[in-house]
């Protein structure tokens, strides 16, 4: 097939390298130009625009930060909706407003341009090895269509329903796993406070109902009270911001999603918002007298 990819961020990089590695015709955009040149290095072709990009694409995947940018790619001045040839698919993997997602989907329709929203949970990780969870809004048809190209990014491709379903979808998920990042973090600090074996008591309590991705792969980092990137607590703070905009408009109670929002607004006001979200660690052992 032939596969415009544009954002080239965190995620994009390895989910395009994989559709490359795949055997598939890629043509790569993003904002910062040199982000292009490592996806270019292994026989992507760059483009000056995502007009440029999905000009004779068949599968045009959008992966940025937030509502507004996927906007301005889809729909701006030099969007894919202008160079985008009828019956063509727009993928969006971006995590934005299930409303925007409706709204875009409509103004591709009325040019013959078909769309997808497909949000990823899995992190960095799960992009580079290809086992994302993919969560899919949009026509039944539409999806099959694209199905052998979402395959190639992700472990569990679910078709969750219409078009938004997959946004919805994804704030589900950051609900979730935003209560398991806070609950990590108060567990692991009460053992680092009673002065435990850390690695210990995460072997431990990894083996029963207390297993989760969040432990295994970022509870040493509240351990060290290092936080590498995988996700960041701002990209976060922004789906956390979506989810509870999408409650609202549902009149459903998040207490717990709301907590999780304040604790990340003060580690973003003291300039950690670039951090990965486990930082919400930092903040449990601060308030806890550890650090």
């Amino acid at each position: 097939m032939k596969v415009a990819f544009i954002g080239l961020g965190t995620m994009g990089i390895g989910m395009s390298l994989n559709i490359l590695k795949a055997g598939h015709d890629v043509t790569v955009h993003n904002r910062t130009r040199q982000k292009e040149e490592e996806v270019a290095k292994e026989g992507a072709r760059r483009a000056e625009s995502p007009k440029e990009a999905a000009e004779g694409a068949e599968i045009i995947v959008t992966i940025v930060s937030d509502t507004p940018d996927v906007e301005e790619v889809v729909l701006g001045a030099n969007g894919v909706i202008h160079g985008a040839p009828q019956g063509a698919i727009v993928i969006d993997m971006s995590t934005i407003s299930p409303a925007a997602t409706r709204q875009m989907a409509e103004n591709l329709g009325k040019k013959g341009i078909k769309m997808l929203d497909a949000p990823v949970s899995g992190g960095p990780e799960g992009a580079q090895n290809g086992t994302l969870a993919i969560m899919v809004g949009g026509d039944v048809a539409d999806f099959k269509t694209a199905l052998p190209i979402l395959e190639i990014m992700g472990k569990t491709v679910t078709h969750v329903g219409p078009i938004g379903a997959g946004q919805i979808t994804k704030a589900i998920n950051q609900i979730i796993i935003s209560g398991t990042y806070l609950t990590v973090a108060e567990g692991l600090t009460l053992g680092i406070k009673a002065g435990l074996d850390m690695q210990k008591v995460i072997e431990a309590i990894s083996g029963g109902a207390a297993s989760s991705w969040v432990l295994h792969n970022r509870g040493i980092n509240v351990v060290n009270n290092t936080y590498p990137l995988g996700f960041r607590v701002k990209l976060h703070h922004k789906d956390l911001r979506i989810a509870l905009d999408t409650a609202r408009e549902l009149e459903v109670t998040l207490p717990a999603t709301a907590l999780v929002m304040q604790i990340e607004n003060g580690l973003i006001a003291r300039g950690y918002g670039d951090d990965d979200v486990s930082a919400i660690g930092r903040a449990i052992r601060e308030q806890s007298g550890i650090d």
